[in-house]
């Protein structure tokens, strides 16, 4: 009852899909949660009732038709007058439906990151279905190359790394796969293209794995037909400064004061300039999720957190080198799950 009167709020409309499978267990396409003092409800459609009893201790209710209808009249009924909902995660149209659907009196109350919060420290079981996606993740990586041919193309190259992921288990990639070599490395989120991978350059991959729910994400930075001098020093400065990351990170140390670490080995070799994104991100059920290992980010990390150390320099028509491991802090430091070596290494 107190994180209710705390929030203000007599009820909580959870719409998120991550948040009502985190809360409720249910891990359909289309559901909706409502939550008051005692009681909880999940919604969902036809398609997914059994699934639903099935996987999830809460009540449930099977809609026929819209969600947000049929939990307006749970809500009307229960004369709920402060009615909670997600701020970040609500379609405009659902909160025209529930504004129009509240008793006179009654009104919607924007609340951010109540469940977001309770997120950002991973349980045990939670850590180990990471652990599982980090591994598969590595594996199918390994996989791939052993099938790297010269000259392949960047979208071959990612679908074997997605085919490799689905063959060892995985439920689907984490986001799409990034492959990008030569100067398209620059471009932090790049899309694969036809274009082939030249030797000479650098083959940057961002990937990672969806298992159980949970996901992965490991970037590396390789060097198609050898090294030249001045990639090679430059990926040593990433390095540097990706292992200065890693050695902040310890239960109390704020996400600012990782990202700054990483920032001042970069400024070391005077490419700080070109780090142009955030240290590294939370992730879990989603890909990001806080907290945001940023400079503006004062929050303190907790021993169960995930996330990752992913800097990177990016220089227009050149190059983009980036290494990104996920870890898991702890009281005195960080245990490193991504089990890849980062070592320069040619294909």
């Amino acid at each position: 009852m107190r994180e209710f009167r705390a929030r203000k709020v007599d009820c909580f409309l959870v719409t998120g899909l991550p948040n009502v499978r985190y809360l409720s267990g249910f891990t359909g396409s289309n559901a909706l949660l409502l939550l008051w003092e005692g009681g909880e409800l999940l919604f969902t459609d036809p398609r997914y009732g059994i699934q639903a009893a099935q996987e999830s201790d809460c009540r449930l209710r099977v809609a026929r038709g819209g969600l947000m209808e049929e939990a307006l009249k749970s809500v009307r009924r229960r004369k709920f007058r402060r009615v909670g909902f997600e701020s970040r995660r609500l379609l405009y149209a659902d909160y025209e439906t529930l504004r129009g659907g509240l008793r006179l009196g009654a009104q919607p109350v924007p609340v951010s990151g109540w469940v977001e919060e309770r997120r950002m420290v991973k349980s045990p079981d939670e850590i180990e279905a990471i652990r599982a996606a980090v591994r598969l993740n590595s594996s199918a990586f390994e996989a791939a190359l052993r099938r790297y041919r010269a000259g392949v193309r960047e979208v071959e190259l990612a679908a074997e790394i997605d085919h490799q992921m689905r063959r060892l288990g995985a439920e689907s990639p984490a986001f799409d796969t990034i492959v990008a070599s030569g100067a398209r490395a620059a471009l932090p989120h790049a899309k694969p293209t036809q274009a082939p991978i030249e030797p000479g350059t650098v083959l940057l991959i961002d990937m990672g794995a969806r298992v159980n729910g949970y996901v992965s994400d490991m970037t590396r930075t390789l060097f198609a037909g050898g090294a030249p001098k001045k990639l090679l020093a430059h990926y040593r400065a990433v390095l540097d400064a990706q292992l200065a990351g890693l050695a902040a990170v310890r239960e109390g140390a704020t996400a600012r004061q990782v990202d700054a670490a990483c920032r001042r080995e970069l400024r070391k070799h005077g490419l700080a300039d070109l780090f142009v994104h955030s240290t590294g991100h939370g992730l879990g059920l989603e890909i990001h999720e806080a907290p945001r290992l940023a400079k503006q980010t004062a929050l303190a990390l907790r021993a169960g957190m995930v996330v990752t150390i992913e800097p990177g320099i990016y220089k227009e028509g050149f190059c983009g080198i980036r290494i990104e491991d996920t870890v898991v802090v702890t009281q005195n430091g960080c245990e490193i799950l991504t089990p890849t070596s980062k070592e320069p290494m040619a294909v």
